[in-house]
């Protein structure tokens, strides 16, 4: 009981923890931002680019009199004209990577303190320049705001990342410590049922076995405190995929340790009660084992209205209608899907009764009827073996909709990604090592003809430079390409398509100040352009060979394309920030900060989803040894009668996967609804994640195989002569 309440109080203080974390970050991103003021003294401006698929976060001060300023967190004083202070990470980026250092001109005096950064991983600059380089800079004014400022997950996704990890970790967990809490429950009623027959009253009968649980939980709660603490100063010094925290964010509050220290002992002292009532109130049925009362049937009811509502809402959708948005569904979907876990908790003992009593009249086979007979009489046993396991498929299917949801928020819906740069910001050696980037499919160049400087704006025309097959690989449609002539793109989707007409001409800059014309020609392509796109209509399709040489670099723009994978994305941008740190990478239609907060949710998920296995299989391993002991004087019996070694084994697996088929079909169905149901009322493209639905179906059938295979090394056919029964 110690062991098991010490892993599971591990977990607990681990997802009381996660919002800690996370607030400890939003609290010094908050107390550095900067806010415009009055200050004559000094003058600011804000840059935020980004650095691979990291946001890079650069503030340059300007002196324009002499005076006191205000200091943000984290450094001693502001930096003069030609200082630079950095953050610990931005050190090592600049000191791996020389061509980064015009990101951070001037030379580096210090690094910023961990006050004045969000994590060990954050890339920030303080930067002391001269006020005329800056052309947007304001008056600064104090730093530290009331609200919160550069939050690491935006506050409406924070409320769906706690459901989901209530759902995916808090409900195994309250499980799997009741587990716990009834480890011997049969052999320990047995005892204090003796206990009550020889003289010991039915309230210090139940007192023993409350200070027998409350004591072993609260030893299990201590050890599982300091397990976990020793798990984070390991983790806070390796960090998660997008995620690093300092080993101070992620020590418990006092609330987590009153949570933990005393809601551990309390449950067990609830369980505890619970399970010795019977004890208490009629030891002779305990002791001559007496007839069990059939499982209560109203947890099933609680499945009817979870169902209904998922279900509804999937019906909506298949009837073509849009039931998204709107104040319902923020209560209707959670208030569903914890009815419907909560059904397959508490309804999974009734239905496995009757379903064993079914087949139990109907087989011939002894080892069946003998598994069927005993979880028709004992099912509460089955139920806390599989719960966990049951559970933790359910949850899975949640986390797989609000991973999907969240994909389709952050990134394009299209299947191509472009990437855009200035062409005069990088040079030729660059423009080919972008080109070879890990993930690029295609990189394709893009000159904008002459405009004149007196402030009108005639009519102007882009000519791209790339192969029908280039175009194809980022349009989503094309007709009537042909390679080896010069052709113009027509997209009849376009908003505002306002192309020119054949004849016209149009001048382009070169590197030498001249201007070269060219004519429109009559020929067009039919296509149909991912939105937003480098390939606009009207633009012409010039062929690499007939591009006019020469062409000015300060009106180019090289865009390169690779799949809309988040992780090829990510991929990608690390690649970029490599080859051009200094260059100014336009993702088309992401944003940086988003796909960031991608990879934190991904990593948050992700520990939930294996603190929930590690909770699941450990109730499922616990119980299935707890049983096996429990039912020694049970197997003695069987032995003595003459029952075989593979009979015995077959009962032993066949009672473990009843239940568990039964758990996790219903798992499978109701949390697979339950995910449609989500991602119906989101809004998003994706309504049905049919690519999800194969992994949790192989990971139900290696749950069942791994169950199967636990359970045949907990039948012992050595007759202890303890065991056998004269009653």
């Amino acid at each position: 009981m110690a062991f098991g309440s010490s892993l599971g109080v591990a977990c607990l203080a681990a997802v009381l923890t996660i919002p800690t974390i996370l607030a400890a970050h939003d609290a010094r991103t908050t107390s550095r931002a900067v806010y415009p003021g009055d200050n004559k003294n000094i003058v600011y401006q804000e840059y935020l680019d980004p650095y691979g698929s990291q946001p890079l976060r650069r503030v340059f001060f300007g002196r324009t009199g002499p005076g006191p300023a205000p200091v943000p967190p984290g450094i001693a004083r502001l930096p003069r004209t030609g200082e630079a202070v950095v953050s610990p990470k931005l050190a090592e980026v600049l000191a791996a990577n020389p061509r980064a250092a015009g990101l951070v001109p001037g030379r580096v005096t210090g690094t910023i303190a961990p006050a004045g950064l969000g994590g060990p991983d954050d890339l920030y600059a303080y930067i002391g320049a001269d006020p005329a380089t800056l052309p947007e800079a304001r008056a600064l004014g104090h730093f530290g705001a009331d609200g919160v400022r550069d939050e690491l997950v935006d506050p409406s996704t924070l409320d769906i990342l706690r459901f989901t990890l209530g759902c995916v970790v808090l409900l195994p967990l309250v499980i799997f410590l009741s587990v716990c809490a009834r480890l011997s429950g049969e052999s320990r009623a047995r005892r204090l049922a003796a206990l009550r027959l020889v003289g010991l009253s039915a309230k210090d009968t139940l007192r023993v076995n409350a200070g027998e649980s409350v004591a072993a939980a609260f030893v299990g709660a201590v050890i599982g405190i300091v397990g976990y603490l020793g798990a984070n100063e390991l983790m806070a010094r390796i960090g998660l995929p997008g995620l690093h925290w300092y080993p101070a964010d992620g020590r418990p509050e006092v609330t987590t340790l009153v949570v933990c220290l005393l809601g551990c002992p309390a449950l067990a002292w609830v369980v505890g009660q619970y399970g010795a009532r019977q004890a208490a109130s009629s030891p002779i049925s305990v002791r001559r084992t007496g007839e069990r009362r059939a499982p209560r049937k109203l947890g099933t009811l609680l499945l009817v209205p979870g169902l209904g509502i998922i279900g509804g809402y999937c019906v909506l959708s298949l009837m073509g209608r849009d039931p998204s948005g709107g104040s319902a569904s923020a209560v209707l979907v959670p208030g569903a899907v914890l009815l419907t876990g909560a059904g397959l908790v508490f309804g999974l003992a009734p239905i496995t009764a009757w379903l064993a009593r079914r087949v139990a009249g109907t087989t011939k086979s002894l080892p069946l009827a003998l598994a069927m007979r005993r979880t028709e009489v004992d099912p509460g046993s089955s139920l806390r073996v599989v719960t966990g396991l049951v559970l933790l498929v359910f949850g899975a299917s949640l986390t797989q909709g609000v991973l999907v949801e969240l994909d389709q928020v952050s990134r394009r819906t299209t299947p191509v990604q472009e990437y855009a740069f200035d062409l005069k910001d990088l040079s030729h050696d660059q423009r080919q090592q972008l080109a070879e980037v890990p993930g690029v499919q295609t990189d394709v160049v893009k000159y904008s003809s002459w405009l004149p400087r007196d402030g009108t704006l005639p009519k102007s025309i882009d000519l791209v430079a790339a192969t029908c097959s280039q175009l194809r690989m980022a349009a989503q449609r094309t007709n009537g390409c042909a390679n080896g002539r010069i052709m113009q793109l027509h997209d009849g989707n376009a908003a505002l398509p306002d192309d020119p007409q054949p004849g016209e001409h149009f001048p382009f800059e070169t590197q030498d100040g001249r201007r070269v014309t060219v004519v429109v020609p009559r020929e067009r392509i039919d296509m149909t352009a991912y939105q937003p796109s480098s390939f606009s209509s009207g633009a012409l399709l010039v062929p690499p060979s007939l591009l006019p040489p020469g062409l000015a670099d300060s009106a180019g723009t090289l865009t390169l394309v690779s799949d809309a994978d988040p992780a090829t994305v990510r991929s990608v941008l690390d690649g970029i920030g490599a080859v051009a740190p200094t260059a100014d990478v336009q993702p088309v239609g992401i944003v940086i900060d988003s796909l960031a907060q991608l990879a934190v949710i991904r990593s948050l998920l992700g520990v939930g989803m294996v603190l929930g296995l590690v909770i699941g299989v450990a109730a499922f391993v616990v119980s299935v040894a707890d049983r096996a002991m429990e039912r020694r004087g049970q197997v003695a019996a069987l032995v003595l009668l003459g029952a075989r070694a593979g009979t015995l084994r077959v009962v032993q697996v066949v009672q473990v996967l009843l239940p568990l088929v039964v758990g996790l079909g219903g798992a499978l169905v109701a949390g697979w609804l339950a995910e449609s149901s989500y991602l119906i009322t989101g809004g998003g493209a994706v309504h049905w994640d049919w690519d999800g639905l194969p992994l949790l179906l192989g990971c139900a059938l290696g749950v069942l195989l791994a169950a199967a295979l636990a359970s045949l090394p907990m039948v012992r056919r050595h007759v202890d002569p303890e065991h056998i029964r004269r009653d």
